[in-house]
């Protein structure tokens, strides 16, 4: 049964921290990937609020395999950058750690970077840290549109932020944001954390849910389709109905994966393999 085309799936890199990025788009382009969501963590990519690596290059090994990078990712949540940084310094090397990924992506030929709320002190006013992340995504929303990028916001598990956290709460920041170039995606993860559903955020976003991180979980866990207890078929027929065209970054993020990621990968194309048909 034919419910999505193989371009919908965005590979990405996080799990593979422990070989080369040559190895990463290797072991994809054996798997039949046609698109890439570049996680920009060390050592695959360098970003920081100063420089980033030679994008020239990096688009070249992927192009070169008949890839091409669509989404970029940087790291927000291992590095000291984040959307809603407490201190004023690391708050404005934050703004010029994400203006770098929008330029890195513009340079790759990306369409979308991933974001999201980031997260404040707990032990500070909520508002504070909801005000110093509307700020920073609003000012890069800015950027993303000299740039001829989106955003596209996820929310968060309610361990790693006390923002964006549920559908609501996507809701309230993306009014706020009221930006053109401000976009929602779905993480699978967070939403089925929060006791959501994918009908749910389609109802309330539709056209301008543009990317997901679409994985298994139990609901905690970025695993491999097979390895959680969310249901593929039903989900991917919820996308077909709903008219999505989209990209599904296949986010995985637990440990487990990372020692030998590939013949992980292998398994999980596996599972996607009878709806490309």
């Amino acid at each position: 049964m034919k419910l999505l085309n193989i371009d919908q799936i965005a590979a990405m890199n996080i799990h593979y921290l422990y070989y080369s990025f040559e190895y990463f788009l290797n072991t994809q382009e054996r798997l039949g990937v046609k698109t890439i969501e570049l996680w920009t963590g060390s050592p695959h990519f360098f970003l920081d609020s100063m420089t980033y690596s030679d994008c020239k290059r990096i688009r070249h090994l992927i192009e070169e395999r008949g890839m091409q990078v669509k989404i970029i990712t940087p790291e927000n949540c291992i590095y000291q950058y984040q959307f809603a940084s407490q201190e004023a310094d690391i708050y404005e090397k934050s703004f010029q750690y994400f203006s770098n990924a929008l330029k890195a992506g513009a340079e790759l030929g990306c369409e979308t970077m991933a974001v999201n709320s980031g997260w404040g002190y707990w032990h500070e006013d909520r508002k504070e840290a909801l005000k110093r992340s509307a700020n920073m995504l609003a000012r890069l929303s800015d950027v993303a549109q000299q740039e001829g990028l989106n955003l596209a916001m996820e929310s968060l598990r309610p361990q790693e932020s006390q923002l964006v956290t549920t559908l609501t709460d996507a809701k309230k920041m993306y009014d706020e944001i009221n930006h053109k170039n401000f976009k929602i995606m779905i993480d699978t993860t967070a939403m089925g954390v929060a006791g959501e559903t994918i009908d749910q955020w389609f109802d309330v976003f539709g056209d301008e849910i543009v990317h997901m991180h679409f994985i298994d979980g139990n609901p905690y866990g970025h695993l491999i389709w097979g390895d959680g207890n969310h249901n593929l078929e039903a989900w991917l027929k919820t996308l077909a109905e709903k008219g999505y065209k989209g990209y599904l970054g296949q986010e995985i993020t637990d440990f487990e994966y990372y020692n030998d990621p590939a013949s992980h990968d292998v398994r999980n194309m596996m599972a996607y393999q009878k709806f490309f048909d």
